[in-house]
């Protein structure tokens, strides 16, 4: 039976969820999307291959590589006190959660990471394939801030694989454009981040996007007082991506890669 590194099961995890959220994207539509969806699904991943290009050569290892490193060198809170992994894998996983949440907060809140940012909101629907649309600048941003939280706690690699694995499903299944019955996503929405709820935060309405910023754990957007529950124009009416940028300039590729030098006002 072969054996599977680790990047290959991650690699296959991703693959597996962004075809299923595909297919559940088009056989259950929430919206009806613009007719560039095929030039944007190519820059989308056009980017994310760039992203994983520019991570593999800065980043040796990512996130649970660093986990190792602090293992080995006895770095970080549970590297230094014995804890019963059960609860050092819980608790690393929702420490990590909490600060990706806040990444995401100040990367709207300060200009300069905005700048980036906004590269991701630019993008004029929200579907699976907007999940994988970060600029390279904002994955080394993000990849760094989590190098740096991963060894502060010691987090075990195994806290941190399952971690980044459910992080990007997550990700992908609230990005999707997949229609969730409104009774279950009532009650999915109080433990996880469902498409009608991020949905809102790619509105260009700027409350809106000011809200629901998480991407996996529902809980910190009602704890800090950022979430809203509905779009003021419903799902249906409302418009997604940036009021200056409502054109087809966002599906091409090198202008998306130009956006941190646009001048364009804060969200």
């Amino acid at each position: 039976m072969p054996e599977f590194t680790e990047p290959q099961i991650r690699l296959g995890i991703f693959l597996g969820l962004f075809s299923l959220l595909a297919v559940m994207e088009f056989l259950l539509p929430r919206r009806e999307l613009r007719p560039v969806k095929a030039k944007r699904w190519i820059t989308n991943w056009i980017i994310v291959f760039i992203d994983s290009a520019v991570l593999r050569l800065i980043f040796v290892g990512a996130a649970v590589g660093a986990a190792t490193w602090a293992e080995i060198n006895g770095y970080g809170l549970f590297n230094l006190w014995e804890a019963p992994l059960w609860l050092a894998v819980l608790v690393s996983f929702v420490v990590l959660d909490f600060t990706t949440w806040l990444a995401h907060v100040a990367s709207h809140k300060i200009p300069i990471l905005w700048t980036v940012h906004r590269m991701h909101h630019s993008d004029v629907d929200i579907d699976v394939s907007t999940a994988i649309r970060f600029h390279p600048i904002e994955i080394i941003l993000s990849m760094a801030w989590k190098v740096v939280v991963v060894s502060a706690l010691g987090a075990p690699a195994i806290s941190v694989l399952i971690f980044e694995i459910v992080l990007n499903g997550a990700a992908m299944f609230n990005h999707s454009n997949t229609k969730i019955p409104i009774g279950l996503d009532r009650v999915l929405r109080w433990f996880i981040v469902t498409p009608d709820m991020h949905r809102v935060h790619h509105s260009i309405i700027h409350n809106e996007t000011d809200s629901n910023y998480g991407f996996n754990l529902a809980i910190w957007d009602r704890l800090f007082g950022t979430y809203i529950d509905q779009p003021e124009k419903g799902h249906e009416g409302m418009t997604i991506g940036l009021s200056e940028w409502q054109d087809d300039r966002p599906t091409g590729l090198i202008w998306s890669l130009k956006i941190p030098f646009l001048s364009q006002k804060n969200p």
